[in-house]
């Protein structure tokens, strides 16, 4: 026999047979435990049955009722338990004077009793509790007065427990007030009857083992209500939001705000229903103002945005918020205000005084504001779900400008400045016709007090500017002139957009602001880019996108995408942060466009460039656009080039085409690019696009054919390229004037005479030396600015500093001017050439 079955040999002597009735009786029998009537034959047949170490006690219903003792504990029970012990041990520590351990209990005791708030909403606060805490409250007190009586002070800890308990206390007691005049009248006799446990005991046999278990039903059913408020308790009674009680639910429902475990749901219902029994108008303030907090408060989840209903729900909170704000002046609402004792109470302002609450409406704006950006990022913007989510910014517009208006009447500058910026960042990039529609549709939605007349889109935009660049902070300052300059430019007045960056001096310190404002930078350079390039400023226009286009990280500096990094050179919360830096896709500049414009002014700079160069190396590695010379050397490369099929392929053929002379063929691939169909205007854009053509294969022509004519008339010119003659004297004239072309113009005869001459050894060396000279100059200059502390740099410290610090500047010396160089600023340079001159002469 195993030895698993000789575990039951002390109660039976066979347990083969023993085994197998029990089988069998446990497949045949169902009892209840509520039968107390069983037959003479069950009662044998029980009391022969061993009770083996396999099944243990309580195997059998009928066992378990008659040999066992089940003591029965409600939920109620228990849970008041809980609460008693960490009563019990913070008594305890208020005798020996322990605080640390008495705040611990206490907060034990608190969310033990958060914990059975179902429960007590039926049955009321323990007894023992209310005792407690009103014990608790004198204990503190006496002690308080005994430490500052007292020579030798309590240790720091102990000190410090002691003052967060007096707070803490007084703040709770405030919720039991009414229990604590009840035990404070009759102490002796509040407590005395306490409920006690039951124990039920069926008729049975002497027990042999007693099992505590708890009731299942009321488990479940103090597990539903802890989880949250239910409108009806286990006992079938109401529970009712009046105005009495409704300052407390309110301030358990922001007691219990932030807590593990807490249901946000159930918080917003109740807040939604405290809403409609308050009937005053600071009543409901403060449930409105917890309300939108309570519903900001949701998790996003994997959508990693405020859920649309909710954000509309808080939305419409806050118009509400603000209607009663509106309608009452005496009520204002501050983020700075002094903790009043009566906030449970209803207030009135009368006599002319005003009633601050505490609370933020700005913060409420940018949050909403916030959260409707993170649902555009997150929305797949080629459906129908991103253009249904971009109509609520119009009633987000509203609730700006209605804030706005608020703010204003109450002359808070701060707050106005952010709702400002907040209102500036959503017109800058728009239209005239855009900004004007959204103007018009939210004066719909405005109330008739603070509704404004309507405004041009540039007289706007000036005015929110001109108000921020009094009042506002420094980072607002800057993001507001951003702004401004790119809505100038796109607007097509480049030479304003261009002066107030010029003036403004932001190249010189945008390295030094955040991200964002980075972001913005980048833009409005690329805006103003655009701009140059619509009004026929091809250099000028190239020399803005030179630093965004050429880098080769488009997307990544205008925010418009994720640069594609190799071998996962990115940490992951690097990525999720620029993530939640990218703009939504309304927002965008058109990268295709954008590297079309770049990489035409490219070819109108680089290609006369290219001619002029000629066959001289030197000359030919003065680069204006690398990315463009780089795309044009592998075109070039190709064995076989086919019909152009994007808008790389038009502009690399047109290049080509210009720099043989051809510039009929190279003006048809420009105007065949159909990305030109994305620019106003697009007529004029082409035909300026031709006669820039024209006139710089001009340039071309003359540069590369230069060598082979002593003289050309310029009216043959002037027919070549189909141009006015007067252009094409003012073309020649300028490149002779530049000294690009060693040339005189005959008046009288209109013919262009050249001279050929050529260059002697010792000037092209002297042009040599001289552009080596000023690389050198300006390659020590940046060395000295890299070795030189920078304003507000931290000089090294400690006992070797000095020598560290004097050393680095002997080595740059001896580097740059040898062992006996002057320091002094420039002439250290100059110093330094000569030396070098000397010892190449030497």
């Amino acid at each position: 026999m195993s030895r698993f079955f000789h575990a039951g040999e002390s109660d039976s002597d066979d347990t083969e047979s023993d085994f197998s009735d029990e089988l069998t009786a446990s497949d045949s029998e169902d009892h209840s435990d509520s039968d107390s009537d069983g037959s003479s034959d069950d009662d044998d047949q029980a009391g022969k049955r061993p009770q083996g170490r396999l099944f243990g006690v309580g195997s059998d219903d009928s066992d378990s009722d008659e040999d066992v003792v089940r003591v029965v504990r409600s939920a109620k029970d228990k849970r008041f338990e809980e609460i008693e012990l960490a009563v019990n041990a913070m008594a305890n520590g208020q005798k020996i004077n322990d605080w640390v351990s008495a705040q611990n209990e206490f907060d034990r005791a608190n969310k033990a009793l958060q914990k059975a708030a179902g429960i007590i909403s039926q049955t009321g606060t323990p007894k023992f509790y209310v005792k407690a805490v009103a014990e608790l409250e004198k204990a503190i007190q006496s002690a308080l007065d005994k430490e500052k009586s007292a020579s030798k002070k309590m240790n720091a800890s102990n000190a410090k427990a002691l003052n967060s308990m007096k707070q803490k206390v007084k703040k709770n007691n405030r919720l039991y007030e009414k229990e604590i005049q009840e035990y404070e009248k009759d102490p002796e006799n509040y407590a005395a009857e306490e409920e006690e446990v039951i124990e039920v005991k069926p008729k049975a046999k002497k027990p042999k083992k007693v099992v505590v278990q708890d009731s299942e039903e009321e488990d479940e059913e103090a597990e539903e209500v802890d989880d949250g408020f239910t409108p009806v308790g286990a006992g079938g009674k109401t529970v009712e939001f009046t105005q009495e009680n409704l300052f407390k639910k309110l301030r358990e429902v922001v007691d219990a705000r932030g807590k593990k475990n807490t249901n946000r749901e159930e918080q917003v219902r109740i807040l939604e229903r405290l809403l409609v029994v308050a009937n005053t108008p600071y009543q409901k303030i403060r449930v409105l103002l917890n309300l939108i907090s309570a519903q900001f408060d949701f998790s996003v989840g994997l959508s990693g945005y405020m859920s649309i209903p909710l954000w509309k729900s808080a939305e419409k909170f806050l118009n509400s918020l603000l209607t009663i704000l509106e309608a009452n002046p005496g009520y204002v609402v501050k983020e700075n205000v002094p903790d009043e004792d009566d906030g449970d109470k209803d207030r009135v302002y009368e006599n002319g005084e005003t009633v601050f609450i505490q609370g933020s409406i700005v913060a409420f704006v940018d949050r909403l504001d916030d959260e409707f950006t993170k649902s555009l990022q997150n929305i797949d913007p080629h459906t129908t779900d991103y253009v249904d989510r971009l109509k609520d910014e119009v009633g987000l517009y509203a609730v700006i400008v209605r804030s706005t208006a608020y703010f204003e009447k109450l002359e808070q500058t701060d707050a106005i400045c952010r709702t400002s910026m907040r209102r500036l960042e959503h017109l800058y990039f728009k239209p005239d016709v855009v900004i004007v529609a959204v103007e018009s549709a939210t004066e719909s939605l405005l109330p008739a007090s603070v509704a404004q007349p309507a405004k041009d889109s540039s007289v706007l935009i000036h005015d929110l500017c001109v108000y921020l660049y009094k009042n506002a902070n420094s980072l607002q300052r800057t993001r507001a002139m951003l702004c401004h300059i790119y809505h100038h430019a796109l607007h097509n007045r480049f030479f304003v957009a261009r002066d107030m960056l010029l003036m403004s001096h932001l190249q010189e310190t945008i390295h030094q602001a955040d991200i964002t404002t980075q972001i913005l930078h980048n833009r409005t350079m690329v805006q103003l880019g655009l701009c140059a390039f619509r009004e026929g400023m091809i250099r000028e226009a190239q020399t803005c996108l030179q630093d965004i286009s050429g880098t080769g990280r488009v997307k990544e500096l205008l925010a418009q995408g994720l640069q594609a990094q190799r071998y996962g050179a990115v940490s992951p919360e690097q990525e999720k942060l620029e993530r939640q830096r990218q703009l939504p896709f309304h927002m965008h500049i058109n990268l295709e466009l954008l590297e079309c414009v770049y990489l035409t002014c490219s070819m109108l700079l680089e290609i006369p460039a290219m001619a002029a160069a000629g066959s001289n190396p030197d000359s030919r590695k003065k680069v204006i656009s690398k990315p463009f010379r780089r795309m044009l050397d592998y075109n070039s490369r190709q064995a076989f080039t086919g019909p152009p099929e994007n808008t790389r392929d038009h502009i690399m053929g047109a290049a080509k085409n210009l720099a043989s002379g051809e510039w009929q063929k190279s003006i048809e691939l420009i105007n065949a690019i159909k990305i030109w169909d994305l620019m106003p205007a697009t007529d004029k854009i082409k035909e300026m696009l031709g006669r820039k053509i024209q006139e710089e294969g001009l340039r071309t022509y003359l540069f590369a054919n230069a060598s082979y004519y002593s003289s050309l008339a310029l009216e043959q010119l002037a027919q070549m390229f189909e141009l006015p003659l007067s252009v094409v004297v003012s073309i020649v004239s300028k490149m002779v004037w530049n000294e690009e072309l060693a040339a005189s113009i005959d008046q009288v005869t209109n013919v262009i005479v050249l001279h050929h001459v050529a260059s002697s050894r010792l000037q092209s060396l002297a042009l040599a030396f001289a552009e080596k000279a000023a690389g050198f100059v300006e390659g020590n200059e940046k060395l000295l600015e890299s070795k030189t502390p920078q304003q507000g740099e931290r000089p090294k410290k400690g006992p070797n500093a000095g020598k560290e610090q004097t050393s680095g500047k002997q080595q740059q010396q001896q580097r740059t001017m040898g062992p006996r160089g002057n320091r002094g600023g420039r002439n250290q340079f100059n110093n330094g050439l000569g030396n070098s001159v000397r010892g190449g002469r030497k």
